[in-house]
């Protein structure tokens, strides 16, 4: 089982920066993809970033080029540079970590953290 624990979070202007960090607990964080996702009260959460046991990256077309995932493993962590932010980052970012275990996935959440971006 995997704790995730996400901070970084705040208050930024458009334009502005902000690094997010999910720290994990569990010595087999390294075999776990982890995904940052994002929630705006009232819509659906959506994937922004996901990087692979491997060290492989995607990302959602909104945040190509502004956003960097990254992770470390020795540090059990996670990260999600921002920059260029918009307001319309603004959401709530939840860290997720996935690992398929006979075949079935097993999701874990981080409690998430809050991203406002004024204008």
């Amino acid at each position: 089982q995997v704790q995730l624990v996400e901070s970084g979070g705040g208050l930024v202007q458009a334009g502005g920066s902000l690094r997010l960090s999910c720290a994990a607990s569990g010595s087999t964080f390294s075999t776990y993809a982890i995904s940052w996702y994002r929630q705006v009260s009232g819509k659906q959460r959506e994937l922004v970033a996901v990087i692979g046991s491997g060290g492989s990256t995607n990302y959602a077309d909104s945040v190509k080029g502004r956003f960097t995932i990254s992770r470390d493993n020795a540090k059990n962590t996670v990260y999600l540079q921002m920059n260029s932010l918009k307001p319309e980052d603004t959401a709530v970012y939840y860290c997720n970590a996935v690992r398929v275990v006979l075949n079935i996935p097993r999701h874990y959440w981080g409690q998430g953290t809050q991203v406002t971006v004024s204008s």
